[in-house]
């Protein structure tokens, strides 16, 4: 049985769903990073942090809880946005696919602690959002929402190279940045024993 979640604990899924929310709106600042439909934003950097900083466990539940307010109403989508319709946006795939990415990313890191495991599994947890909110992309055009005209598979992956050279930079800087401050004076006591009970 799991143990219930800590006070800190509570208080880093609190922070990171604020992340998300944050990473989510850089487009309304900057409404131009929008390449067919979908936004260029920062939440897979902030999901990849998740499961790097917070575990397997509490990185996942972060992003659940993220998704959760999102879809009861909270603006926290990209666009300042929420509610249950997202449910049926051709990019919710991305959305649900953040809670594999820090799932994913911390338990290869739980592993083994190397950077080169942390850049790795910072790589692994990219590609997991890629290809899952992709495919759900292309599915949900091709089964419920409005498709733009010609609208083929190969079409959902070009959309894709846009935000790749950004994401890859950004998932390896994650990884980086995780494995140096797991090792910082502030993280050494709290975020061990936070890793050892995920």
């Amino acid at each position: 049985m799991k143990r219930k979640l800590s006070t800190i604990e509570i208080s880093l899924v609190g922070m990171f769903v604020a992340l998300m929310a944050i990473g989510a709106n850089i487009t309304s600042i900057a409404p131009f990073m929008v390449v067919g439909g979908v936004p260029i934003t920062l939440q897979t950097f902030f999901a990849i942090l998740a499961g790097a900083i917070l575990g397997s466990r509490i990185g996942a539940i972060s992003m659940c809880v993220y998704a959760f307010v999102g879809l009861v109403g909270v603006p926290v989508f990209a666009k300042f946005s929420g509610g249950f319709a997202h449910l049926f946006s051709p990019t919710f795939g991305f959305i649900i696919s953040f809670i594999f990415t820090a799932y994913i990313t911390g338990k290869i890191i739980e592993k083994k602690r190397a950077l080169h495991i942390y850049i790795i599994a910072s790589l692994i947890g990219m590609s997991l959002n890629y290809i899952f909110g992709t495919n759900w992309m292309y599915f949900a055009y091709k089964l419920w929402a409005s498709a733009p005209e010609g609208f083929t598979y190969s079409i959902a992956w070009l959309w894709m190279i846009v935000p790749l050279p950004k994401d890859i930079v950004l998932s390896i800087g994650a990884g980086i940045f995780a494995y140096r401050f797991e090792r910082s004076l502030v993280s050494r006591d709290y975020f061990k024993s936070l890793r050892r009970t995920a």
